[in-house]
């Protein structure tokens, strides 16, 4: 079992080693001296490939360089020959495992911190140039020839840095997009279709690349232009999709500005790559950063609606427990009218009370009002047999304000029906706070209630409270009870108590002046939270 345990691991060691010298030797093609393909390549190798495998990709680059060296030792000699055989790897992994241990460049599965891969990748940039201007030191150069090292430091730095900017973000768009379908190549590709973000960039970054290119080759006078105007896919692709359409703009970019290059160390090719890397690394910072607050925000209003949404369930609560002390209370009521009615029964045998028999009925009424009122409070009857209209327009509201010698209006218009009950019941306490909180400061002749529902993607309700008063209103109400009657109905917290349930249904509260009184304007809406 062991044995067989080697061979396979040999055997996947093999297979690894083998897929990364053939990439090695594609990228290696394809590469120049201001667009050094390789070093992206290197870097998306030291950053996404476990380090169980970092053995097996470190023997076959050295693999590759000794053959390298190999050919070449007549030409340059041994020194320069094993020199040579030293794979990049070798000086770039240190910082890479810097960046992923120490830095976090991957903060969890899938995320990437994009700062400090901008820093490692101007770092890798920067080693790789090194490295070469290192070589050449003991290069045997042809007699006469002069190296410029400011203006080749500077070439090599712009194509090791636009290298990796062209190869390294895209691959980590493709590594994110992998995680997140599980690391399972058939979802990966059967989502990967259907991906609006790929889509825009098809259709949209890359037909404009191809207009430049088209343009460029065509015209030669617009060629610069073309060259120059790629930075303008990344812009606009950043603040789309935030680094993520930064990376591919900037690789369909990159790819754009060497179609165009006329000839090798092209001046302006050279000026558009430093104009289009600037782009790219501070898109990747921005897009990334908007993403962060993007998220941020996401966070905060699905939060936002979740503690909506534990509000609503606490009233849902409240509510049950209301009818179940209004359940109890009702069975009270009952038990309270039969003990009632024995007790007229057998006074009716006794002549020496059947005075006290009007008394005792006045009383057994009161206490009856009494505690239907308590319990319609707590669960209010009419409302949940007739609904709204019901509930405001023939409710103990209703009844209570008629009797007291208030004039009641109630105008109810829209699609009552399609409230949902917690709304309705919502709606109905409003009405009674705000009556009750009217008589406490003041003492109304008038009342008007107007309600208003309909749909507009999510329900919504409108309520519009009319109170007046004037110095003619009638002198018989009897404030004291009518106030005691209304607190069964409300909290009597008044305006805190509105805006509360107010904002429980992302609605708000508004207060304005009339000629003879005040108006109070409550707006309801539908919650749109998710399920807890």
């Amino acid at each position: 079992m062991r044995d067989g345990s080697w061979v396979g691991t040999l055997r996947r060691q093999a297979l690894v080693g083998g897929v990364y010298l053939a990439a090695l030797l594609l990228f290696r093609a394809v590469s120049i001296q201001h667009w050094f393909l390789l070093t992206g390549f290197h870097l998306v190798v030291l950053m996404l490939v476990p380090y169980r495998y970092w053995l097996a990709i470190f023997i076959g680059d050295t693999v590759w360089l000794a053959y390298v060296s190999y050919s070449c030792l007549d030409q340059y000699g041994l020194l320069w020959a094993a020199v040579n055989t030293i794979p990049s790897l070798a000086y770039e992994a240190p910082v890479v495992w810097w960046l992923r241990e120490r830095l976090r460049l991957f903060p969890s599965r899938g995320t990437v911190n994009m700062p400090v891969f901008v820093l490692g990748a101007l770092v890798v940039a920067v080693i790789a140039t090194a490295e070469t201007l290192a070589q050449l030191q003991i290069t045997p150069l042809p007699a006469g020839y002069v190296i410029h090292y400011g203006a080749a430091t500077a070439r090599m730095v712009l194509g090791n840095f636009m290298g990796v900017l062209t190869v390294a973000p895209i691959t980590l768009v493709a590594y994110q997009s992998f995680v997140a379908a599980d690391l399972r190549w058939r979802r990966w590709l059967r989502v990967l279709p259907e991906s609006r973000f790929l889509a825009e960039g098809a259709l949209g970054v890359l037909p404009l690349v191809a207009f430049l290119v088209w343009l460029g080759m065509h015209n030669p006078e617009a060629r610069v232009v073309a060259q120059m105007a790629m930075f303008m896919p990344v812009i606009f692709m950043a603040f789309r999709y935030g680094w993520q359409g930064a990376a591919v703009a900037g690789t369909l970019a990159s790819l754009g500005i060497v179609t165009l290059m006329p000839a090798t160390n092209d001046p302006v090719t050279m000026q558009a790559e430093t104009l289009v890397a600037m782009a790219i690394s501070t898109m990747l910072l921005v897009g990334a950063r908007m993403a962060a607050l993007t998220e941020r925000v996401e966070r905060e209003r699905f939060d936002s609606r979740m503690a909506m949404a534990l509000a609503h369930r606490n009233v849902a609560l409240g509510e049950a427990q209301l009818r179940v002390t209004a359940q109890a209370l009702d069975q009270l009521r009952n038990l309270t009218q039969g003990a009632f009615k024995l007790m007229l029964r057998e006074e009716q045998h006794q002549p020496q009370l059947a005075t006290n028999d009007t008394v005792y009925r006045r009383r057994v009424e009161s206490a009856q009002e009494q505690l239907f009122l308590l319990t319609d409070s707590l669960n209010p009857s009419m409302l949940r047999e007739n609904g709204l209209p019901g509930a405001l327009v023939h409710g103990s509201l209703a009844r209570t304000l008629h009797v007291a010698g208030i004039k009641y209006w109630c105008d109810l218009r829209g699609a009552v029906s399609v409230l949902p009950p917690n709304m309705n019941l919502a709606v109905y306490r409003v009405v009674c706070e705000a009556i009750l909180e009217a008589c406490l400061t003041h003492e109304p002749s008038d009342v008007l209630v107007k309600v208003r529902c309909g749909t507009r993607g999510r329900t919504w309700a409108v309520v519009m409270i009319d109170v007046r008063w004037n110095t003619a209103q009638p002198s018989h109400v009897d404030w004291m009870t009518l106030r005691q009657r209304l607190r069964i109905s409300a909290t009597g917290l008044g305006r805190k108590a509105i805006e509360d349930r107010a904002a429980t249904f992302d609605g708000r509260v508004r207060e304005r002046a009339i000629g003879d009184g005040k108006r109070l304007i409550v707006s309801f809406q539908e919650p749109n939270h998710p399920h807890l």
